[in-house]
């Protein structure tokens, strides 16, 4: 019950992260159809171009042996082991090709459905894989019934279709008895291509809808919850509550900062209490006057409380603080369309004398 809760829990398509990890730890589609076509297509190959040659020169060395009988000799060990060489490296002849063929297009079928890699996973020991409850449901479950309806497909369709173009053949297998030696090879390698096709083109169809169907169970193995979903979004993009406790810790020192810096400031420009905006201008550093710090509500009070505390001008303009305030940022210079209102506050500064009072400035 609660595996069956669990599946259909699962309604979210695979993130890349989840796909990725399948794929490291082995957990590819592959159709095991696919290399049994690729085999009957390699089996085909050595029918059409290699066995009629090879089947020709060991029929003619079966007849020369059975035609000049008289002319072996088996009164010794050494006689018999000298026969059957002859015949192990003729049959070898015939065989070894068929090997290789069917070895190499398996073995090309599995490549191009999935490049190799080493997975480790793969081959360490787990428990699960002796466990005779996940043993019964793999076999009993839904892709063992899969299976095995494969199976029962591949002989039920295969033996008949098989027996379809076998017994149009009947007859002429009959008369192998009462031919040359020479000429039954050949027919046997016409029925034998025959009877391959019609396999490759079974094994050739279920492939394909073998193919199909791994891939769209493999991609719904992988389907997530959106509880999984959220728990690799807090994994690779970390945990937001603590993400925006950082970020308020690191607003928090940059105003803690950014306050510090205000009794280096040559001015305040206030609105008067909702923003603060604090300029520094010294003629012997040269440039434009710079934004060293601004604030809103509570920190533009900040601003305006450590400003008054060491004796820096603050000027109450509240248009040019809001645009100052909206426009420029902590630590760059003020853009032109300011120069002169600001240089007018700062003209204001210098003329004043010591000890005297700037109009239009809270001190």
């Amino acid at each position: 019950m609660a595996e069956g809760e669990d599946k259909d829990s699962k309604t979210e398509e695979p993130t890349e992260k989840k796909i990725r990890d399948a794929v490291d730890k082995g957990n590819v589609p592959f159709s095991r159809e696919v290399p049994v076509f690729a085999s009957t297509l390699g089996m085909l190959v050595f029918l059409v171009f290699f066995l009629p040659s090879s089947a020709a020169r060991f029929t003619e060395t079966l007849r020369d042996l059975f035609e000049q009988s008289d002319g072996w000799r088996l009164t010794t060990g050494g006689d018999a082991m000298a026969l059957f060489q002859l015949l192990f490296f003729e049959a070898g002849g015939i065989l070894l090709p068929a090997f290789a063929l069917l070895m190499g297009f398996g073995i090309a079928a599995s490549v191009l459905q999935n490049m190799p890699s080493p997975v480790l996973d793969r081959v360490q020991p787990k428990l699960e894989r002796i466990s005779i409850i996940k043993g019964m449901g793999r076999i009993y479950g839904p892709k063992g019934l899969v299976e095995f309806a494969k199976n029962i497909f591949k002989i039920v369709v295969v033996s008949t279709v098989v027996a379809v173009v076998m017994r149009t053949e009947f007859y002429r297998s009959l008369d192998f008895m009462f031919m040359d030696p020479i000429l039954v090879a050949p027919d046997m390698a016409r029925m034998a291509g025959k009877v391959v096709v019609v396999v490759l083109i079974c094994t050739a169809t279920l492939a394909i809808v073998d193919i199909l169907w791994t891939r769209y169970s493999w991609h719904q193995d992988l389907k997530m919850s959106k509880q999984e979903i959220k728990d690799e979004l807090k994994q690779s993009d970390g945990d937001p509550i603590i993400k925006a406790r950082q970020r308020s810790l690191a607003r928090d020192r940059a105003r803690r900062r950014m306050i510090a810096d205000v009794p280096r400031a040559t001015l305040v420009i206030a609105n008067p209490t909702h923003f603060a905006v604090a300029l520094r201008y010294v003629r012997e550093e040269g440039g434009a006057p710079i934004v060293i710090a601004k604030g809103q509500d509570l920190i533009a009070l900040k601003i305006r409380e450590v400003a008054e505390a060491h004796g820096i001008p603050v000027f109450e303009d509240p248009p040019l603080a809001r645009s100052i305030f909206a426009q420029v940022s902590v630590d760059n210079f003020i853009p032109p369309v300011f120069y002169k209102a600001v240089a007018e506050l700062v003209h204001r500064i210098y003329s004043a004398k010591p000890n005297s009072t700037i109009p239009g400035a809270r001190s």
